[in-house]
C-alpha cells in the first residue's frame, strides 16, 4: 500500500505581484516592473500556481484573446524543486485547459528557452522554423522598477 502524500499542490489562479516577481527571478527569468505585473495578472486567460507546503514554488499562465491566439508564458519552478517533473505538471494543467476551452482553430505559441524545448515538445509544440515561420520578439525599453521609457513623447 502506497501511503506517500504528494507534497505539491497545483491550484488554478495567479500569484500576487510580489510572488510572481519572486518566482520569476528565483527561477532565473527576467524581472518585470510591478506596475506591468499588476496590469498583466488580471488579464490571464488561465493560470496555475504550484505550492510546496503551502509556499508558492512554481507557476504558469496562458494569455491571449480567448479565441484565435494564445501564448503560454511564465512557466517556472524554483531551482530547489526542479528535476521532479513539476514543469510537466504545470504544462499538463495549462494544455488541458486549452484543450477543454480553446477553439480547435486557435494558434498556441510559446518561447522555449534552452532545454525547455524538450518539455514543450512532449505537449505537441514544434519549432516554428520548420514551418516557414520564425518566432520574433521585441522587448520594450525600461527597467523592471520603472515601467517604460522616461522620455516624453514629441508633440
Amino acid at each position: 500500500m502506497n501511503t506517500t502524500v504528494d507534497p505539491y499542490e497545483l491550484c488554478a489562479g495567479v500569484p500576487s505581484v510580489e510572488v510572481f516577481r519572486r518566482l520569476r527571478t528565483d527561477a532565473g527569468l527576467s524581472d518585470k516592473a510591478p506596475q506591468a505585473v499588476a496590469l498583466a495578472l488580471p488579464n490571464t486567460w488561465y493560470g496555475v500556481v504550484l505550492h510546496h507546503e503551502e509556499e508558492p514554488i512554481g507557476m504558469g499562465r496562458v494569455i491571449g484573446d480567448g479565441g484565435t491566439a494564445f501564448q503560454i508564458v511564465d512557466i517556472c519552478v524554483h531551482p530547489a524543486h526542479q528535476g521532479r517533473g513539476l514543469g510537466g505538471r504545470i504544462m499538463a494543467a495549462l494544455t488541458a485547459e486549452l484543450e477543454r476551452r480553446a477553439p480547435a482553430t486557435a494558434y498556441v505559441s510559446l518561447i522555449a528557452d534552452g532545454p525547455a524545448r524538450y518539455l514543450y515538445e512532449k505537449f505537441g509544440f514544434a519549432d516554428t522554423a520548420t514551418h516557414d515561420s520564425i518566432g520574433m520578439y521585441r522587448l520594450m525599453s525600461g527597467s523592471p522598477e520603472g515601467g517604460g521609457s522616461s522620455a516624453e513623447p514629441a508633440v
